[in-house]
């Protein structure tokens, strides 16, 4: 009789709570709310921090509590895990209260959530694109932040090492598919559109081998001037490139196409 008593005594209170926190949501006692979602909040119970907080928002509104709501509602929202959220909650916080102290920390958390929303460099590379001009942006206006840039950098970081991994791979396709000359273009391309670009050795190899694979292949009169094209990609690449991983492979084929030419 004990443990049923005990049972029933639990789920009245377990009942009691939840009936509590539904009247308070739909309260219009500010305090009283603000004080709850902010315990709500330090207790990491984040999704109801999140409902109190957007519950008073309009009670809030054009008060000394506006800003600290709003942003708290947003907070409560990334911490919660709900991203897509969390990215409409800073960005309309950012515009609507550029100079509260919350601004700097808003932009940011906008920020990683648009970083979250990327994708992969197989996939579509606009939203990478936009993610970079938004961290860009905020890097000009806060020169100065210690706090954040770190985490800025290594986003623009990641963010550029997937445009650069598909900007490769897309001329790197075209050597798969055995069509040298497209390859050799599409891959030149990429460096004049990004001298820098983090496959930049990759680009400059499989270059060389465009080169030397469709000399290798064409017709006999056609063959030294395509040779030649090689020997410039080679010298390209050893001169850049020392120390890499292809020369050994690169450095046998010019071998072959020096023979080839001081024999022709």
């Amino acid at each position: 009789m004990k443990k049923i008593l005990y049972t029933v005594l639990f789920l009245l209170a377990a009942f009691a709570c939840k009936s509590q926190y539904e009247v308070l949501l739909s309260s219009s006692d500010v305090d009283a709310k603000y004080d709850a979602a902010m315990d709500y909040f330090q207790k990491k119970k984040y999704q109801k921090a999140a409902q109190l907080f957007e519950s008073m928002a309009v009670l809030t509104n054009g008060t000394a509590r506006d800003d600290t709501v709003q942003y708290y509602w947003g907070l409560s929202n990334y911490r919660n895990k709900d991203y897509y959220t969390a990215e409409s909650n800073f960005a309309r916080f950012v515009e609507n209260f550029p100079r509260s102290p919350f601004a700097p920390d808003a932009q940011f958390y906008r920020l990683d959530c648009l970083y979250r929303a990327t994708y992969r460099w197989e996939l579509d590379q606009l939203p990478t694109r936009s993610c970079i001009e938004a961290i860009n942006q905020y890097l000009r206006e806060y020169p100065d932040d210690q706090i954040h840039q770190p985490a800025c950098q290594h986003m623009l970081h990641d963010l550029q090492d997937r445009l650069d991994r598909k900007d490769f791979e897309a001329g790197k396709q075209y050597y798969v598919m055995e069509d040298y000359p497209a390859a050799r273009v599409k891959l030149k391309n990429v460096l004049k559109a990004n001298a820098d670009n983090f496959y930049r050795e990759d680009v400059l190899y499989y270059t060389a081998m465009a080169s030397y694979h469709y000399a290798r292949l064409s017709v006999k009169d056609k063959q030294k001037e395509r040779y030649l094209t090689f020997v410039d990609d080679y010298l390209n690449f050893v001169g850049e490139y020392p120390e890499s991983r292809y020369k050994k492979e690169l450095d046998g084929h010019y071998k072959h196409v020096q023979e080839y030419l001081k024999n022709n």
